[in-house]
């Protein structure tokens, strides 16, 4: 039988390239935020994915615990501590992207990229 375990990361480049196509091809700026915050989900999918084994067990070591069993059955906590560190930095790239936005709504009137290019001031 063919084997799916592919499709984790085709899913993962799928949510990545909508969000790249978002940020492109968008003109106005909320919609390339929520693009940028797409692609931090897509490479944050990524990232669990790849430190994701099957059958794996939580990186804590009992007393009772074969040292065997755990170093070869153990996920890694690495990429785990890394997309809790990319999602506080990924809310953070939000308020601040929201904030610009916001003030660029304020003294240009729209959000629109064409228009604020036009305008001088």
């Amino acid at each position: 039988m063919f084997n799916y375990s592919f499709l984790p990361y085709v899913m993962a480049l799928v949510i990545f390239a909508i969000g790249i196509y978002t940020v492109v091809c968008k003109k106005n700026i909320i919609k390339i935020i929520v693009g940028i915050v797409i692609i931090d989900y897509g490479v944050n999918l990524f990232l669990i994915l790849i430190g994701y084994r099957t059958g794996g067990i939580a990186p804590i070591r009992t007393a009772d615990m074969n040292p065997d069993k755990f170093i070869n059955s153990s996920v890694d906590p690495v990429p785990q501590a890394l997309i809790v560190t990319s999602i506080v930095i990924g809310v953070g790239l939000v308020a601040l992207m929201s904030a610009l936005a916001v003030r660029l709504h304020e003294k240009y009137g729209t959000f629109d990229t064409t228009k604020i290019r036009k305008l001088k001031g």
